[in-house]
């Protein structure tokens, strides 16, 4: 499972001209998964998620888990297209993203287990949509986390 996940002022996602979720502060989270995948990585992943240390404390240090910054909120949508190949050639190849019997779940899953331990509602896109998403990078702060890499860049 991969993820990016992004330290916002606001993100918003709306499919076919209509909003469908929206944040203030807090984070905006794009998943990927692949048949490997299990309840394992939703684990792991959720609890850096709701755990990392990316908001600033009184000092201006980034010091703060998402769970204890006033206000904030948690928005995921699902993005194959993080499991993309690029390797040959210059199209990519989404042989290893999940197909949505596999990753419906796995996603469903994902998002339950964030919201028990973030402890509010996660906003969420809709799988499989054609969906705008608009966001304000904070900071900028991204950061990307695969599941499967025993070791981060």
């Amino acid at each position: 499972m991969r993820i990016v996940i992004q330290r916002v002022s606001q993100a918003s996602v709306s499919i076919a001209g209509t909003l469908k979720a929206a944040i203030g502060p807090g984070l905006m989270i794009l998943v990927g998964i692949c048949d490997e995948d299990s309840d394992d990585d939703i684990e792991y992943l959720c609890q850096k998620v709701v755990k990392m240390r990316i908001f600033d404390d009184a000092q201006g240090v980034m010091n703060l888990p998402v769970t204890e910054v006033d206000g904030s909120g948690l928005l995921v949508v699902s993005q194959f297209t993080l499991m993309a190949s690029t390797r040959k050639g210059n199209r990519p190849s989404y042989i290893h993203a999940s197909k949505s019997d596999i990753a419906v779940p796995l996603y469903e899953r994902f998002v339950a287990r964030l919201q028990e331990l973030f402890g509010r509602e996660v906003q969420t896109g809709t799988f499989g949509a054609d969906m705008q998403v608009a966001l304000v990078n904070d900071g900028p702060v991204t950061i990307i986390m695969d599941s499967h890499l025993s070791e981060q860049f």
